[in-house]
């Protein structure tokens, strides 16, 4: 890195500040550098608002250091000072990067870690998991058929999905899942939530598709050490939203991509 602060050198190429945000977008890596500063700065603010400072234990810090250390195959102090050498940076700003994560995440469990009970209760009927049986077709006289030879026990739901369901659930004899409630189509997830295992449903119209279901087991979703991290990113992240739409539509045009497209909904019957 060269010394100026007007100019960069990397690969043996000098990048001068004005070429740097040109760059940057067409590598389309502004977006991100633009929301980690947004994430330093309402942290730096909260703790500024609320005076609740985030401190870091020396085993904290000592932990981090030893996993970046690892992913930088950094194994003595000659290998780290050359390694700071050649990143232009202090120990200081090390111990900075290297517990960025950590803040953050301290961050998130001081601000919703308390809300984490009812926010799952809200959240749980999308989070439990269903493992169920499905067979479909574009045929409304087949599917009629098969649910009575279903329902008669003439043959297993599992052989005739593999002989006649034309989704790729009829690789898997019918079965689908474990899947979350939530990624399901949602007619089809207020039918299986009102299910019992067993129960098979006469045929239902799904979009171009006539189904049949069963439902073989619920596995309710349980707020467990990874649930807990999990809601928290989902928190955290509705609050960097309304951050950046709390941002001028001049800033926020940085953090859209000139190769943004409409999201497409991916929620299927299956």
């Amino acid at each position: 890195m060269n010394d100026s602060l007007n100019i960069l050198e990397i690969n043996h190429q000098i990048i001068n500040s004005d070429e740097l945000i040109p760059l940057l977008t067409s590598y389309q890596m502004l977006p991100q550098l633009l929301r980690e500063m947004i994430i330093d700065k309402s942290i730096s603010q909260w703790e500024d608002s609320t005076n609740i400072p985030i401190n870091f234990t020396h085993e904290e810090i000592n932990r981090v250091q030893a996993q970046f250390f690892k992913q930088q195959q950094i194994t003595n102090a000659a290998q780290e000072t050359a390694w700071l050498e050649r990143h232009g940076m202090t120990k200081t700003q090390l111990t900075s990067l290297t517990t960025r994560k950590l803040r953050i995440e301290k961050f998130q469990q001081a601000t919703w870690g308390h809300k984490l009970e009812s926010y799952f209760l809200q959240r749980k009927k999308d989070l439990d998991r269903v493992v169920y049986s499905m067979l479909r077709t574009q045929d409304a006289g087949i599917i009629q058929e098969l649910y009575f030879r279903i329902q008669a026990d003439e043959h297993s739901f599992a052989q005739l999905a593999k002989t006649y369901s034309i989704g790729p659930e009829a690789h898997t004899n019918g079965i689908v899942g474990a899947v979350e409630m939530g990624t399901l189509h949602r007619s089809l997830a207020k039918q299986l939530q009102v299910s019992q295992p067993g129960q098979l449903w006469q045929p239902t119209r799904f979009g171009e598709y006539f189904v049949i279901i069963r439902l073989e087991k619920l596995l309710p979703a349980q707020l467990d050490v990874f649930m807990r991290q999990r809601l928290l990113r989902e928190l955290f992240e509705v609050w960097l939203q309304d951050k950046i739409q709390q941002l001028p539509a001049s800033e926020r045009a940085w953090l859209v991509s000139k190769h943004t497209v409409e999201q497409i909904d991916r929620k299927t019957v299956a």
